[in-house]
């Protein structure tokens, strides 16, 4: 991470610029001050003590020495957004976000660390939201530490405000409204969840507000917004309600319309780690969902797709 020093820190000392500017923990701290390039200014190794000038260069060197590191492996990514802070991507759908048993080498980690190293820049993969392996759309990931951990907070804050939009098979109650409660595993399940009350084990408040797009007959597309983020939330909501996602063969059926839950996440709105100033980063719907939109709502299919393009 590069800072440049701006007028009014003239003067401060390093470590209170350090602590109380860019909120560095005191576990971060120390490890950089324990690295060799961890703390350096115009060049030069400086302890904490140092005193700050106007126009100084700082530089903090993010190793991550202990973080495990993705198997890089050529897969395309497509780049909504990136800076020396973040990088947003459009992550398609059947691509894990991050590795686990069965899916070492193609997931959105393994993309990014392949597309770093191509560059030749230095990566690991941080990812601030996260997607399921089915779900596509914007995926925010952070290039080091301080990124990761001011929009980690701001997560856990709320101050991240995602909107998915979803093909649903029936109609909702209401063109609008909000689907508040708890969620908890199955019983016997390690995957699926379900609506339950407050007193059941491991139940987890969830709210989750929503506004129909389009339906008609068999069909609702509609634009949802998590203000909770918990596993499967969307997924679970709209089927308590009666109105399985499409294709979502967990919650509700398959479907010969869309090899997945018809579910994108559309845009997501996030304070920049570093200047504070309110992001908005949109992915267009990739093709299967196109697809299925045209089937579902032939005769409005074109006009909602240009809506979303906006």
């Amino acid at each position: 991470m590069d800072v440049t020093i701006e007028r009014q820190y003239d003067g401060v000392l390093l470590r209170t610029y350090l602590k109380s500017v860019l909120r560095i923990s005191t576990k971060m701290l120390s490890a950089l001050k324990n690295d060799e390039e961890g703390i350096v200014v115009n060049g030069r190794r400086v302890t904490v003590r140092y005193v700050l000038k106007e126009g100084d260069r700082l530089s903090l060197m993010d190793r991550d020495r202990y973080a495990g590191h993705a198997i890089p492996s050529s897969i395309p990514v497509e780049i909504l957004l990136e800076d020396d802070d973040l990088v947003a991507i459009n992550k398609p759908p059947a691509m894990p976000t991050h590795p686990s048993h069965g899916h070492l080498d193609d997931t959105l980690a393994n993309a990014l660390v392949y597309h770093y190293k191509m560059a030749g820049r230095p990566f690991v993969f941080r990812p601030v939201s996260r997607l399921d392996r089915d779900t596509s759309g914007v995926v925010l990931v952070a290039k080091h530490k301080i990124a990761s951990g001011r929009l980690s907070e701001a997560m856990r804050e709320r101050r991240i405000d995602k909107t998915y939009i979803a093909i649903l098979c029936g109609r909702l109650p209401a063109r609008e409204g909000r689907i508040e409660g708890y969620i908890c595993r199955t019983d016997g399940s390690l995957i699926t969840r379900r609506v339950c009350s407050a007193e059941d084990a491991g139940a987890a408040y969830a709210l989750t507000e929503y506004r129909v797009v389009a339906e008609n007959e068999r069909y609702t597309l509609v634009r949802a917004m998590p203000v909770t983020g918990r596993t499967h939330q969307l997924r679970v909501h709209f089927s308590s309600l009666g109105c399985p996602m499409l294709g979502d063969g967990l919650y509700g059926e398959e479907s010969n319309l869309i090899a997945r839950q018809a579910l994108h996440a559309e845009t997501v709105v996030f304070p920049h780690p570093s200047s504070g100033a309110r992001v908005c980063v949109t992915a267009p719907p990739p093709q299967d969902f196109c697809a299925a939109l045209r089937a579902c709502f032939p005769d409005m299919a074109e006009e909602i797709l240009h809506s979303t393009e906006k």
